[in-house]
């Protein structure tokens, strides 16, 4: 990206048509994005996705008690990785095309290995800087809380984290298709280590193909016996290089690509994490068949996603904990002990399949 005749390129298309740094070739050719899908068959009738109280009673009420505060929250700041600009080219995906990459070798030598523990439920310590009444629906009435992760929380004593409660953890893997979170493999290790489920997850980039963007997290993303599903992070990022902001079939048929080759090579259907702005504008009524993961910081998520059955939800962004320094996103499982036990058997029969 840094040649002369890119640069010769670019500096034209700025004199001559106001080019930003988010065209590219979908900008410029009229019509739905030239990805396709095909990867994965999809079932003739929709199947849920999870079956923790996400089928049940909490995802369904509608009379909680709660803060009505505006809910444009600020989104995953730990997530603003500004990307150089690589235009979006046609991709045909065929049954070839979602064989994985091959991925280098893992430093350490064990880092793609399985950790056994106990797999007993911590219950949670943690505490908010900017805590929220969620009324008698408050997260803290579920079993199984986790959190999110990414470089920006620095060196993390996974240790102390779990006593804490942490009994899951989603680390920032990716981003676009040549970034990797430079703590992306001390986090998998420690967690891990440390007895936590864990899992990967990627944000995505509207500047670039979903195909490059699957084959890129899959390079860098171990596939590893008991890990959580791999996770699909679509917001609007307004702090991005990036400022496309495609239509929303051009944003559903991006992220099935991305989905499908994901799904083909780890065995498990990916869990899609978003916000309720990027929610309202793209996904409601969308992808029946996923489980969702939903960012709901002042309400619960029954107000804001009122259509949709959940299984994570992140319900703040200002935690505070032992072994962390600074604030860190607050997550919790929608269902019980034994739910989770069971969600997370169904997973690993799926992967192993």
């Amino acid at each position: 990206m840094r040649l002369p005749g890119f640069v010769a390129f670019l500096s034209a298309c700025l004199a001559f048509a106001g080019c930003t740094s988010s065209r590219g070739i979908e900008d410029i050719v009229p019509g739905p994005s030239m990805e396709t899908t095909s990867a994965i068959a999809r079932p003739a009738a929709p199947v849920r996705a999870a079956a923790p109280r996400a089928e049940i009673a909490t995802a369904r009420v509608r009379t909680a008690s709660v803060a009505d505060a505006a809910f444009s929250m600020p989104q995953m700041t730990s997530d603003v990785e500004p990307e150089a600009l690589v235009a979006d080219k046609p991709e045909p995906v065929s049954l070839a095309a979602v064989m994985p990459a091959p991925r280098p070798a893992l430093r350490g030598g064990d880092d793609d290995r399985p950790v056994i523990r106990d797999g007993a439920i911590r219950q949670h310590r943690f505490r908010d800087a900017k805590p929220i009444n969620f009324g008698r629906h408050s997260p803290k009435n579920l079993a199984v809380h986790g959190v999110d992760v990414s470089r920006w929380q620095g060196d993390i004593d996974w240790g102390k984290l779990r006593e804490q409660g942490a009994n899951f953890a989603y680390i920032k893997a990716t981003d676009g298709g040549d970034h990797i979170d430079p703590m992306f493999r001390q986090n998998w290790k420690g967690a891990g280590e440390a007895g936590l489920a864990r899992g990967a997850y990627h944000f995505f980039y509207w500047c670039r193909t979903a195909g490059e963007q699957a084959d890129w997290f899959i390079r860098n993303v171990p596939k590893v016996r008991g890990a959580l599903p791999p996770v699909i992070d679509v917001e609007w990022n307004h702090q991005s290089s990036c400022k496309r902001r495609p239509s929303r079939a051009t944003v559903l048929e991006k992220m099935q690509v991305f989905m499908d080759k994901l799904e083909a090579h780890y065995g498990q259907r990916p869990i899609i994490y978003t916000s309720p702005d990027f929610y309202a504008d793209n996904l409601r009524g969308a992808f029946p068949n996923h489980p969702f993961w939903l960012r709901s910081v002042a309400r619960h998520p029954s107000k804001v996603y009122s259509d949709r059955d959940w299984v994570f939800w992140q319900y703040s962004g200002s935690g505070l904990s032992h072994g962390v320094s600074g604030r860190i996103d607050l997550n919790v499982f929608n269902g019980t002990e034994a739910e989770w036990r069971s969600w997370r058997g169904g997973r690993q029969e799926m992967a192993a399949n």
